[in-house]
């Protein structure tokens, strides 16, 4: 549905644009501001995305406990960034990922519409009163300087500036534009009255922020038409309500290939704005009678319309906050009734068969196959748990580098997977393990119950990294440098741990495996942040609190665990498969107590 309107939609925007061109060559200067003004709002997005590997979410996630502090979230952040679509996709990714509850974004999502009437502020109050394109230039020439640099930072501030420049230019050109337009056509001959002409620009501006994608630009051509005189104050308030019902509509399209969660907030977002826009129409000469009062009250002049605009923008997304706020919870509880979690469609083994529990032999290279596919999806969990891709991961790529570089974490829900696939495909391991042949041998039932042990084994760092993820991915992007740093080398000792396993892998000829993950543990235990005394120094400089060193003492546990528990799946599953190869590995491998020996050696 959606691609069938994407290709009806453009067809028919350009040949309205090429009339349009034809018939009046002012209309190109006023559709060239409005392509450079989405321009340098598409420019202001990729500047923002720039820093959004930590410093972003971290505010979004400390920002988002409680509705209150949500909806002011939305509306800061819209107002810097000028983009209520940037914080939307942010909302929906950590919404996702179950950062912050569907409550939470639903007040981001408020907040941000009444963001965005900050823009008509500042064109109505500052970009109609002076050469708003004389402070573009600039900002343009400084932005794309700094775009060519390596520095990510300065890219990011680079099309930042870059994009303030062309919004700015864009408006210039589109007050220009209808300026000279009025000189030809005379737009307000079209105006229409009454409540069919409310409906009508209302519509008008529904279509036009679907089209543009974007509710502020549309605000801005109603503001710049209206300072020309091109359009009555009463048509630009109905465009005004429709831009903002328009936008809504945009969300909803973007939506359908979200996820429940995306899918929700987007019902959410409808309900606001459609809720605001009735309301809006209903009491249009109420509203417009409080517009006149609060202007006389702050000084706007009678006749300065695109102020009085910006008011009536402000008034009724206040409007609908009042109304629609303190039923939050209420359309928490309604969107998840009508809009429930589809059912999850758990993972069928695919080794373990009928046909293979026919010998002992074959039964056990099934349940061995099975069981290095339970791994495979635990290490693709763990890695994207670790906000890390599984490629990379297993890259010729500096572990730390890579660490350091990659905070943004994945929109994926690890207790969703882990029913999905790591439940499901174990509990089949159990069962067919439990009514293999053993054809009498005890060597085999021996290798069944070692082969059943490794699952468990790797369902256990699955739960181990359920329980370590949470804090890891609020903490890897800490404002306090010793706690990120800490983080950070939890998720490069599991790193090492995975890359360990996995070039044994890669090498399956080498002699000895359990001699081979020797080392893997001894790392292991001389990397312990508890018993190196690296939590004791950091406590003692007061580096860190003491919350902080409760929370990653117990996250050090839990990624201790997790890598023991790998490193004795892969133990058993990439061991020989002969039993007395299986023997001598056992008697060669390292007890506990040796490890701790060559732990302390190191440490003296």
């Amino acid at each position: 549905m959606t691609d069938i309107l994407r290709r009806i939609t453009l067809p028919v925007v350009f040949l309205l644009l090429a009339y349009g061109f034809w018939q009046s060559p002012e209309a190109k200067t006023i559709a060239a501001g409005v392509a450079i003004f989405l321009f340098g709002m598409l420019a202001l997005e990729q500047g923002f995305k720039s820093f959004t590997g930590g410093t972003l979410e971290r505010v979004l996630e400390s920002s988002t406990r409680g509705l209150g502090r949500s909806i002011s979230f939305g509306v800061v952040t819209t107002t810097i960034m000028q983009s209520s679509s940037l914080v939307s996709v942010l909302t929906i990714s950590f919404l996702s990922a179950g950062l912050i509850s569907l409550a939470a974004g639903i007040g981001v999502v408020f907040g941000a519409n009444l963001g965005t009437t900050t823009g008509a502020w500042l064109v109505a109050g500052f970009g109609l009163k002076v050469n708003i394109a004389a402070y573009a230039m600039p900002m343009l020439v400084f932005g794309v300087i700094l775009i060519f640099q390596k520095s990510k930072a300065m890219q990011g501030t680079g099309y930042i500036l870059a994009g303030v420049g062309f919004l700015f230019l864009g408006i210039a050109y589109m007050k220009d534009g209808f300026e000279t337009f009025k000189n030809a056509i005379d737009l307000t001959a079209y105006s229409v009255g009454g409540l069919r002409g409310l409906l009508l620009y209302t519509a008008i501006g529904i279509m036009a922020t679907v089209v543009m994608q974007s509710s502020h630009a549309t605000l801005v051509l109603t503001i710049t038409a209206l300072a020309a005189q091109q359009v009555s104050y009463e048509n630009a308030l109905a465009l005004a309500i429709g831009s903002n019902v328009g936008t809504c509509i945009s969300a909803i399209i973007g939506a359908l290939g979200a996820n429940v969660e995306g899918r929700r907030l987007a019902g959410a977002h409808l309900i606001f704005n459609v809720t605001t826009g009735v309301v809006a129409i209903a009491l249009i000469h109420q509203m417009m009678s409080a517009v006149d009062v609060i202007s006389r009250t702050v000084g706007i002049a009678a006749d300065d319309y695109t102020l009085k605009l910006a008011v009536f923008h402000s008034m009724f997304n206040v409007l609908g906050l009042i109304l629609v706020v303190p039923f939050t919870q209420t359309l928490v509880r309604v969107l998840t009734r009508v809009m429930p979690a589809p059912e999850v469609a758990f993972e069928k083994p695919e080794f373990l068969s009928k046909a293979t529990m026919q010998l002992p032999e074959t039964a056990l290279e099934a349940i061995r196959n099975e069981t290095i596919r339970l791994y495979d999806r635990a290490v693709e969990i763990i890695a994207h748990g670790l906000a890390l891709h599984r490629e990379q991961l297993f890259s010729d790529q500096d572990l730390k580098t890579l660490v350091h570089d990659s905070r943004r974490p994945f929109p994926e829900n690890v207790e969703e997977r882990y029913e999905q696939s790591i439940k499901s495909i174990y509990s089949a391991i159990v069962e067919f393990s439990s009514q293999a042949p053993t054809d009498g041998k005890p060597e085999v039932g021996d290798r069944i119950n070692a082969l059943r042990n490794a699952g468990r084994q790797v369902v256990e760092s699955v739960k181990a990294l359920k329980h370590l993820q949470t804090n890891l991915l609020v903490n890897m992007r800490s404002p306090n440098e010793h706690v990120r740093d800490q983080y950070d080398a939890l998720r490069v000792q599991i790193g090492t741990v995975l890359r360990a396993v996995e070039d044994l892998r890669k090498n399956p000829d080498d002699a000895l495996t359990t001699l081979s993950l020797d080392a893997a543990r001894v790392e292991l235990e001389k990397n312990d942040l508890v018993s190196d005394g690296t939590l004791d120094h950091l406590i003692r400089n007061q580096s860190i609190d003491a919350r902080s060193a409760t929370s990653l003492m117990n996250d050090a546990g839990y990624a201790y665990d997790l890598c023991q528990s790998l490193l004795d799946a892969a133990t058993t599953l990439l061991g020989p498969h002969e039993f007395e190869a299986q023997s001598i590995e056992r008697s060669l491998a390292l007890d506990e107590t040796e490890i701790e020996d060559a732990v302390h050696r190191h440490l003296k």
